[in-house]
Formats: structure tokens, C-alpha cells, sequence
């Protein structure tokens, strides 16, 4: 479903990602952990086209994408970008909703304009969302009146609508209070279950991780250094760079 081949980013100076390899099966859910700055929110938005990258490949359910000048984009990089994101939706750490817009409109915007799907329409698939995400009574409700967790339970249904066959997490814990991490974490573990939704999930939630993956993705210093299922990650990993991580991460919690 997900192919990337010889993935290279720089920041400037600085060589992130040399000659990074991935590949997700349709329907996986693959976690992707690791220190903070290891790459994978980076990793993610190359995925989604967000980040430009300078050498590779990513494929995205056989639409491929390649390393674009962005200061002058063909109309076929456009398209290709375009594609690539109908295709992989995206939650991000700020959930990034439009404040002058109620929940329902938000979640509607894409799908009527984008998708041209009739309003009516996307007014009842998006209020089916919310209810299942137990949301549906803030449908008419705009963001700045909801708690953290709920908006970003809102941005999930946001992408969701979207009806795209990939989804791709960005931490989507870190910017909530701890109370309300455990809602939000609920609401994905049952979506990417229910839906059979091929998913990429960075977190620092390690107990969600060990729970929710089919396979787990070690990042650091922009190189995947292992990679396997959760039981051998979290009680066997083979590279010591991951145990000196998992040491740190689970005696903080």
C-alpha cells in the first residue's frame, strides 16, 4: 500500500533521512517510535507531500511521488500531490480546524468541495462519524468551545470523511492535557480496527503502541534501526540504541 525507496532529506547542512526504506501492506497498522527529532513526524510529512525530499521514491497506493522543485511546481507535481493526499489522510499534532467553522462544517468543507459530494450528503456521513466518536452532540459546536480532546477526536473525523485508504498519524496525543490522551487514543485504536485502515502512527505512547500495532518501526537520528513485531520490539529489541530509548521512555512513565 505504502512503498518508499531511498528516502533522502536534509535540513540544510544537516542529513536527516539517507537512503530510508519502508514498505506497509494493505491494512497494517505499522507504529512508528523513537526519540524526539529522530525523524518520524518528518517521515510522515514527506508521505503526505508536505516536506519536500531530495532524492527517492514514495508510492502511495501506486501513485508515486518524487522529488519536486517547489519553487516551480509542474502542474503534474501538483496532481501527483494532490492524489497522494485523497489517497492518505493526515492528523496532526494541532489539530489545525477552522475556528470561524462549527464542528460539522469543518468536517464537511473537504468532501463538498474537494470531492464534490452533495451537501446534504456529507452532513449525514459526517454526523455518523461524530456519533461514532461520541461527538455528534457538537456538531453545531465551534473549536475554541472544545476541550483539546475533542477537537482532536473532531480532526479525526475530519480526515476520515475524506474516506481516504491510508491514514497517517503525527503524535496525536502530544499536544493534550493527560487526562484527555486516553480518549483520543481510543477513538484511533478503534477506527484503524473497524475500518482495516492501512495506518502510520508516530507516538510516544508506548502502551498504545505495544497494543495497537501490527508492527513497530524504531526511528533514530533519521535511520529506521529496527523493526518487528511489538512483542519483540518492547521485550527482545536486538539494537541497543532501542533499549537505551525503551529504558528511558518506560522508567519516565
Amino acid at each position: 500500500m505504502i512503498k518508499i525507496r531511498n528516502l533522502h532529506k536534509s535540513f540544510g547542512d544537516h542529513r536527516l533521512f539517507k537512503g530510508v526504506d519502508l514498505d506497509v501492506a494493505r491494512g497494517e497498522v505499522v507504529v512508528l517510535i523513537g526519540p524526539s527529532g529522530s525523524g518520524k513526524s518528518t517521515f510522515l510529512r514527506c508521505i503526505n507531500g508536505l516536506e519536500t525530499f531530495e532524492q527517492g521514491e514514495i508510492d502511495v497506493d501506486d501513485i508515486a511521488l518524487h522529488s519536486i522543485n517547489w519553487v516551480r511546481p509542474s502542474s503534474e507535481d501538483l496532481e501527483t500531490i494532490r492524489q497522494v493526499r485523497l489517497r492518505a489522510g493526515m492528523v496532526f499534532q494541532q489539530f489545525n480546524l477552522f475556528p470561524h467553522m462549527t464542528v460539522i462544517e469543518n468536517i464537511i468543507e473537504a468532501p463538498v468541495h474537494v470531492l464534490g459530494v452533495a451537501r446534504e450528503r456529507a452532513e449525514e456521513e459526517a454526523l455518523a462519524f461524530l456519533r461514532r466518536i461520541n461527538l455528534d452532540k457538537k456538531a453545531q459546536c465551534r473549536p475554541g468551545t472544545l476541550s483539546g480532546g475533542e477537537q482532536q477526536r473532531a480532526a479525526i473525523a475530519r480526515a476520515l470523511a475524506m474516506k481516504p485508504r491510508a491514514m497517517l498519524f503525527d503524535e496525536p496525543t502530544a499536544s493534550l492535557d493527560p487526562e484527555t490522551v486516553g480518549e483520543v487514543l481510543s477513538v484511533i485504536r478503534d477506527l484503524v480496527r473497524q475500518e482495516g485502515l492501512t495506518s502510520l502512527i508516530a507516538t510516544h505512547e508506548m502502551g498504545f503502541a505495544r497494543e495497537v500495532a501490527d508492527r513497530v518501526v524504531v526511528f533514530d537520528n533519521g535511520d529506521i534501526i529496527e523493526s518487528g513485531p511489538p512483542s519483540r520490539i518492547f521485550a527482545h529489541p536486538a539494537n541497543q540504541r532501542t533499549k537505551t530509548f525503551l529504558t528511558r521512555v518506560l522508567n519516565k512513565a
